[in-house]
């Protein structure tokens, strides 16, 4: 009964979500301005055979040296150049612990040694840990010579590294102590918070303090500073709620916190963390009921003042929709507010209630529980470490661990939440533009391994470019950025790969530059090009850059390229082009005048026009312009050019009989990636209809024959049975001349005359409506006007989806589609 009980509330989040996403204007979807496929050449590879499972990876600026671990190894490539190996360890799983591991049941591709942990702990050693077969341990490691060296000692380390590989898990090391946040045993049933190496703590085992969580990230904030508390590191998670009662586990995210200076209790929490306090992190979009309740990655934006340090978090939501992610931004400010003046949250004892768990409204004891000890606490009431703590204090500090407030995100909503994504990692560089404002750039990560490029501006994320990554779909499960060299590293389980953070090269217009808004690039006048904005500290004026507005008035006029095309009079020429984003729109002018989807002697699709039944009234320029609005003003570029006119008569003349190779068949529309080079040359793909038109007649030929000669015979049978009579011939005579004619000789048929059918395609408009019937009436240039106006619509809402409540998506039709409408 609990399981259909279950299952029906599964049903009804379900459905809520979509009534939500079918009735509500308030989801933000941006669209990518731009979609890279993927390309090696557009970056730094490394992959080998026989290497699999890059799980972790650690930057050394010192020795520009990137540390990779993997299944059985750790590697040491070229920061500079990740493509280049300087040398690899391996460190493998011991017979005995694989054979251990498989008779407790485990597979065997999980016994064996993944290493997950790499940490610089001093000036020359690292501290590397791995699962080990379901037996985790750690070894320290040496680099001498530009050779790795494992240290001969391997420690036994539960509580510091995962069993196994999949866990996830989250550590950092502070002042020589390895902070970590994983399961404490084979099961996997035991969450633990263990600092170790330097005064070992850990969290208490009880649900009120870790309830089956999921470890996300771990970060270093430090106060230091008079007055102020002493550093502190703060875990993020997502775990079940223990405070209430649920039909199913209802998952929360959360923020802990746990002082470096912490010692633990003397005798209440000895041993044990007395500075353990969490909170309840909400990601939500008010205006749709959407709550996203479940934390997969965090990264934190630290500054010199910790207070405006912020930190952004990847959400999903538990039930409903799970291609959704939210992106939201916290103030830290926020989360020790909280900490330090909340209040705390206390079991509640009443049977039959949903909330297991209320606001404390008793005394809370002094000094506040869970607080670091800072130097008024130390000088005036006489407590120089939590060993002085009174036990009403640990115990109080034992029994609430939970706050009762909430941490709310930046602007009390997500700065991006999309639609058809899972992001899986995210970091976050800040840089300045020309406009000497400060911008976060998020890169963020995807289950299908792409990579999406984008910008906050003053709380709206615009999304200036999607990268492919990898070469088939893989989950993006590592992200690394190192901001002083430029450069940023990706993984997956297969392959590394290292990209620059500046990609200005990709934009060969001006509009093309300014309008992607990217604060590493900028259009150079006198070069002519984009460049990159870093280390430009003379000649500003020759830049335009405008990342806040998107203004590109100030870009020069493109040179047009017109092509001049020979078409044969009666076909159909198909004239290639391509938006300049996935934000523009194409407008088409004749001879000047704007084309209107309506016409059925155009067929206008996301790869160009084509033109039916070519006449000579239908010669001229054809110019193609890519639209795109930005903040409410509209910028257009010539992309294509073409002028047509009638080939010679001799070239185009019906084919000789019998010969099909020289047949000319019907244009269809070219792939995008091979535009129009000449209408002398044929493409395979441009036959593909004829072919189906010639296959069919093929087909009616032969059904028609086969009728005929039915025809006939149940005629012959009929006039030699005498059925049927001749009015001027007898029946014997008709019998007779027919034997005589069928004895004599048949005359030689006259060959079949071969004809082509170009048949012809009716116009399918992408769009329509009752305005658009207007623009016929008005002069040409009102309604190319108009139809601009008209046709980028579409795209002004998705650039400004992120700032508006408004939900759109894009419709592509491609050429197959539309020539087979």
């Amino acid at each position: 009964m609990s399981g259909v009980i279950t299952a029906f509330f599964h049903l009804l989040a379900l459905w809520g979500t979509i009534r939500s996403l079918n009735n509500t204007q308030g989801l933000l979807d941006c669209v990518p301005r731009k979609t890279v496929v993927y390309h090696s050449e557009n970056f730094n590879v490394f992959w080998k055979q026989g290497l699999s499972h890059f799980s972790t990876l650690f930057l050394s600026d010192e020795t520009n040296i990137l540390y990779v671990g993997a299944k059985g190894y750790i590697l040491a490539l070229d920061l500079s150049d990740i493509s280049k190996e300087i040398t690899r360890e391996a460190w493998f799983a011991p017979e005995n612990r694989k054979f251990e591991c498989l008779r407790r049941g485990k597979s065997k591709a999980d016994c064996q040694n993944y290493i997950l942990i790499l940490h610089k702990i001093n000036a020359t050693s690292l501290y590397v840990c791995g699962t080990n077969a379901f037996y985790p341990a750690c070894r320290y490691m040496v680099m001498d010579n530009r050779k790795l060296k494992l240290l001969s000692k391997v420690v036994e380390s539960r509580g510091r590294c995962p069993f196994e590989p999949r866990t996830r898990y989250t550590s950092l090391v502070v002042d020589g102590a390895l902070y970590s946040a994983t399961s404490n045993n084979f099961l996997g049933s035991e969450p633990i918070i263990l600092r170790s190496l330097r005064n070992p703590l850990r969290t208490e085992f009880k649900a009120s303090w870790l309830n089956e969580p999921t470890f996300v990230h771990m970060d270093l904030v430090q106060e230091n500073g008079a007055g102020s508390d002493l550093d502190r590191v703060y875990v993020f998670f997502t775990e079940a709620a223990v405070e209430f009662d649920f039909y199913d586990k209802l998952l929360v995210s959360r923020v802990a916190q746990i002082c470096t200076g912490d010692l633990g209790g003397r005798r209440t929490l000895k041993k044990k963390w007395t500075s353990f306090l969490k909170a309840t992190l909400v990601c939500s979009a008010p205006e749709s009921d959407f709550q996203f309740n479940v934390l997969h990655a965090v990264f934190m934006i630290k500054t010199t003042n910790w207070q405006e340090s912020i930190f952004y978090g990847i959400f999903t939501q538990q039930w409903g929709r799970l291609d959704i992610s939210a992106i939201c931004a916290f103030r830290m400010e926020a989360v020790q507010d909280l900490f330090q003046k909340g209040n705390f949250k206390g079991p509640l004892a009443v049977e039959n209630s949903y909330a297991k768990w209320v606001v404390h409204r008793g005394e809370v004891p002094t000094p506040r529980p869970g607080a670091c000890l800072n130097t008024s606490a130390r000088h005036q009431e006489g407590y120089s470490s939590s060993l002085d703590l009174p036990d009403r204090v640990l115990q109080f500090a034992r029994d609430h661990p939970l706050m009762d407030g909430t941490v709310n995100p930046i602007g009390h909503q997500p700065v991006l939440v999309k639609r058809g994504v899972r992001y899986t990692h995210l970091v976050v560089d800040q840089t300045s533009g020309m406009d000497n404002a400060t911008y976060d750039i998020l890169f963020l990560g995807t289950d299908k391994g792409y990579l999406h490029k984008a910008v906050n501006l003053q709380g709206e994320i615009f999304i200036v470019e999607e990268l492919q990554l990898f070469p088939s779909p893989e989950p993006v499960q590592i992200l690394k950025l190192a901001a002083q060299k430029g450069l940023l590293y990706a993984g997956s389980a297969s392959r590394l790969v290292q990209l620059p953070l500046a990609t200005c090269s990709r934009y060969k217009f001006c509009l093309d530059c300014v309008l992607a808004r990217d604060p590493y690039c900028a259009w150079s006048l006198p070069l002519g090009a984009c460049i990159p904005v870093v280390n430009q500290s003379g000649g500003l004026r020759d830049l335009i850059q405008s990342v806040r507005n998107g203004d590109a008035s100030r870009c020069p006029e493109v040179a047009k390229n017109v092509r001049r095309l020979p078409v044969p009079l009666g076909s159909s020429p198909h004239l290639s082009c391509s938006s300049l984003s996935n934000l523009a729109t194409s407008v088409w002018t004749f001879n000047g005048s704007c084309l209107q989807d309506e016409e059925p002697k155009y067929l206008f699709h996301a790869r160009g026009l084509v033109v039916f039944n070519m006449t000579a009234s239908d010669t001229g320029l054809y110019e193609c312009q890519s639209v795109e609005t930005s903040n409410g003003r509209e910028f257009r570029i010539s992309m294509s050019t073409y002028f047509l006119y009638l080939q010679q008569e001799s070239s185009f003349a019906v084919a000789p009989k019998g010969d099909p190779s020289n047949r000319k068949c019907a244009v269809s529309a070219a792939p995008k990636s091979q535009p129009l080079a000449s209408l002398q040359t044929e493409d395979p793909a441009r036959l593909e209809r004829p072919q189906r038109v010639q296959g069919l007649s093929f087909t009616l030929v032969l059904w028609g024959a086969a009728f005929a000669l039915l025809f006939l015979s149940l005629l012959s049978w009929n006039l030699y049975e005498g059925h049927l009579s001749l009015p001027w011939k007898s029946v014997w005579s008709r019998r007779s001349e027919m034997v005589d004619a069928l004895g004599a000789a048949s005359p030689e048929p006259e060959p079949e005359q071969t004809v082509l059918i170009q048949g012809s395609l009716a116009a399918c408009p992408i769009s329509g409506s009752a305005s658009e019937s207007a623009l016929l009436a008005s002069s040409p240039q009102e309604a190319c006007s108009a139809k601009a106006k008209q046709t980028t619509s579409l795209a002004a809402g998705r650039a400004a989806c992120c700032s508006s409540n408004c939900l759109v998506s894009k419709v592509q039709l491609t050429d197959e589609e539309g020539l087979s409408a």
